[in-house]
């Protein structure tokens, strides 16, 4: 494990390798000074961790003692462009698990768009003590018969959806009824950005997705 420290005790961000049967993982730790859980989230198929709602997790939940685990899937660490098939994804995830549940912790079991599937498809059987979807691809963009909804529907434990108001890949009003939350983010598209334009700054529509991420994880048992 490697460590890298800018000199503040709440900064002790570490990482960590781990090998899985999809390849080497990378785990970035962000540690709560006193967690009680631990939110792993992982990137979506077109970016890594420095998404922008990856980082602003990173950044304000150790605060609410909830320790981040940022996980770059192997694919990704490998350096290669293209994100593998699904079920690829999901031995990744699998394979990091056990470093994930290590502290000791309820694991959150979190992700951007493909990342949110992938914590989706595999919370049951993981045993996740929660998922969060952010940007959740309910659909590809302009095909809403290809519905996803029932990966979303079937993660079998508490679900928190955070929402693009404009999000092409599934706007808010297109979610099916289930027992999840929805978060919308208004005017963000599927990175959370907003237009000039909107009524609410960026930083106000990534304050959005920060305040639900720690209400909601204050919120679990």
């Amino acid at each position: 494990m490697t460590h890298a420290n800018d000199g503040t005790d709440a900064a002790r961000e570490t990482t960590e390798t781990v090998e899985t049967e999809a390849g080497t993982a990378r785990i970035t730790w962000h540690p709560a000074r006193k967690p009680r859980l631990v939110l792993a989230v992982g990137h979506g198929a077109g970016g890594g961790i420095e998404a922008r709602d990856l980082a602003a997790l990173a950044e304000v939940l150790p605060a609410h003692g909830v320790t981040v685990a940022r996980v770059e899937q192997p694919w990704r660490v490998a350096g290669k462009k293209l994100a593998p098939a699904p079920r690829t994804l999901d031995t990744g995830w699998r394979g990091v698990w056990p470093a994930l549940t290590a502290p000791g912790l309820p694991v959150i079991s979190g992700g951007r768009s493909a990342g949110a599937r992938v914590a989706c498809r595999t919370a049951a059987e993981l045993g996740a003590h929660a998922v969060l979807a952010l940007s959740f691809p309910l659909h590809p963009p302009g095909r809403p018969e290809k519905s996803r909804a029932g990966e979303l529907l079937g993660s079998g434990v508490p679900t928190l959806v955070v929402q693009g108001g404009n999000d092409p890949f599934g706007r808010p009003a297109e979610f099916p009824e289930g027992a999840y939350e929805l978060v919308e983010v208004p005017y963000a598209d599927h990175g959370f950005a907003v237009p000039k334009r909107a009524e609410i700054s960026q930083e106000q529509a990534v304050a959005v997705v920060t305040d639900a991420v720690a209400g909601w994880a204050g919120s679990l048992g």
